[in-house]
């Protein structure tokens, strides 16, 4: 239990006490001065990490959040309203929809997986490790995976109206529809470790 009391007085004092250790802060010429008349001194320093721990469980749900979030997105529906149209507006429209989404969606991948290591680290908590290696299991699997389709996509000259582009378009979707997934368990393993 943390008590305070403060000396209105000046200098100001303040006396924090926590389970029987005093931490008294005496401000003079606004320079603090700060003396830990007590033996266990990893108070301050745990404080440090506590916030270090929230920011980093923080940043790990949110990126992969939005990860899974523009995914799905892109599996359920602006993928599916792209190939309701001909294949050669719905080529047209995946190339520059593709071309703007590879920056945030690497990058909400790669900052998500760093920060749930981070917290692995931490915890070692096996929860914070698998989430990490979900949503960085995209990174390759695009690049191993889905690369070669979208370099069919985006090859120059290519027939944008062609039977060949239709089933890549059609093939592409199915292999994000994956990506999406990952991103799904990631972040659902890193709310779990989260609210453990």
């Amino acid at each position: 239990m943390l008590a305070s009391a403060v000396d209105l007085g000046a200098p100001a004092t303040v006396t924090l006490r926590r389970r029987g250790a005093t931490v008294k802060v005496a401000s003079a010429s606004r320079r603090a001065r700060c003396s830990l008349p007590y033996a266990n001194r990893s108070i301050l320093p745990s404080v440090r990490m506590t916030s270090a721990a929230e920011i980093l469980t923080l940043v790990a749900v949110l990126a992969c959040g939005l990860f899974a979030g523009a995914a799905v997105y892109v599996t359920l529906v602006e993928h599916p309203a792209r190939l309701s149209c001909s294949t050669e507006v719905a080529a047209k429209q995946w190339a520059p929809s593709y071309k703007r989404a590879t920056v945030m969606q690497a990058s909400l991948a790669i900052v998500a997986a760093v920060a749930g290591s981070a917290r692995w680290v931490q915890t070692h908590h096996w929860l914070w490790l698998s989430g990490a290696v979900a949503i960085l299991a995209v990174v390759p699997f695009t690049l191993l995976i889905i690369y070669p389709t979208n370099q069919k996509l985006l090859q120059p000259g290519r027939d944008l109206g062609s039977e060949e582009t239709r089933h890549l378009l059609e093939s592409w979707g199915r292999l994000h529809a994956i990506r999406s997934v990952l991103g799904l368990i990631a972040v659902v393993l890193f709310i779990r470790a989260a609210i453990r």
